[in-house]
C-alpha cells in the first residue's frame, strides 16, 4: 500500500510548487512516486499493490500518474478521509497478507531496503512490525536535516515510514489509528484511547521503547513490534523544499 493522499487543496508544500500532488515533486529527474513505484517493483518481496491517493479528480487530471503506474502491478484506489482511514481502506481492498505500508514521497526508497524489512518483518512473530531509525545515525549522516524525533528512555528513534501488516489481526492497527484520528479535535479521548499514564511517562521521559509497544499492542488489540533499521536515508521522506534538496544531494552524490 502506498499513501498519497492530499489535503483538501493541497499541501502547503504541493501548493509552493505548484503541483496537484506533492508526491510528483522532481527528485534529481524523477518523481517521488516513480522512484517509489520503481524501488517497490524490482523489491523481491513486493508482488503489486494499491496506490491509495491521490483524490479522483487529480488522479483523472494528470497523466503522470497513469505514466508512472503503466505496466507495473500497481492500481489507483481513491482516499479515505485521512491517512490512517486510507490505509484501512487499502487493507480491505487488497484483502491479503503479509502487506507492506509506506508513503509515495519515500524518495530515497530502495529495493534493499524493502527486502530487508519484509524478510525481517516476517520473522518477527508480530501482527504489525514498525521500522525505526536510530536518531544518532540519522543526525551524523544529516546534520542539516530536521526530522521527528521519537524518544524514549532507552533511545531515540526517527520513523521510516515502513510499516508490516502481518495478519488479519493487524488490520486492527489502522482501525484503531483511524478512530484517533477522528478525535484529533478531542484529545482528551485520544489519551484515553493510547492511554493517559502511557503518555504522561513519555512527556516526563520515563518511557521505554518495549514498555510504549507494550502499551500500544494492548489498546490496539493486535501485537505490535519495532525492527531498527541502520541506513539513515530510510527516515527520510521529501515532503518540504528542504527534504526535497537533501534527497536530491543524497542521489546525486
Amino acid at each position: 500500500m502506498i499513501l498519497a493522499g492530499e489535503r483538501p487543496g493541497g499541501s502547503a508544500f504541493s501548493r509552493e510548487l505548484g503541483l496537484p500532488a506533492s508526491v510528483l515533486v522532481d527528485v534529481a529527474g524523477q518523481s517521488a512516486l516513480a522512484r517509489v513505484i520503481a524501488a517497490l517493483s524490482q523489491s523481491e518481496q513486493i508482488d503489486g499493490g494499491v496506490l491509495c491517493g491521490p483524490a479522483e479528480d487529480i488522479y483523472r487530471e494528470n497523466a503522470e500518474f497513469h505514466a508512472i503506474l503503466a505496466n507495473t502491478a500497481f492500481r489507483w484506489m481513491a482516499p479515505d478521509s485521512g491517512p490512517s482511514a486510507s490505509a484501512l481502506a487499502a487493507v480491505r481492498a487488497i484483502d491479503r497478507f503479509p502487506l507492506l505500508l509506506t508513503a509515495g514521497d519515500h524518495a530515497l526508497l530502495t529495493a534493499g531496503l524493502v527486502d530487508d524489512f519484509c524478510s525481517r518483518a516476517l520473522r518477527a512473530d508480530a501482527d504489525v512490525v514498525v521500522g525505526l531509525v536510530p536518531y544518532a545515525l540519522v543526525r551524523q549522516a544529516f546534520p542539516e536535516s530536521k526530522r521527528t524525533v521519537l524518544k524514549f528512555r532507552d533511545g531515540h528513534y526517527c520513523g521510516s515510514n515502513l510499516f508490516a501488516i502481518c495478519n488479519k489481526r493487524g488490520e486492527a492497527a489502522p482501525a484503531f489509528w483511524s478512530r484517533l484520528e477522528a478525535d484529533r479535535k478531542r484529545p482528551w479521548r485520544m489519551a484515553r484511547r493510547v492511554g493517559p499514564s502511557m503518555l504522561l511517562r513519555y512527556l516526563l521521559g520515563r518511557l521505554t521503547l518495549e514498555r510504549a509497544l507494550n502499551s500500544i499492542s494492548a489498546a490496539m488489540g493486535c501485537t505490535v513490534a519495532h525492527l531498527v533499521i541502520e541506513n539513515p536515508r530510510a527516515a527520510v521522506d521529501v515532503d518540504s523544499i528542504a527534504d526535497r534538496d537533501l534527497a536530491v544531494k543524497i542521489l546525486t552524490q
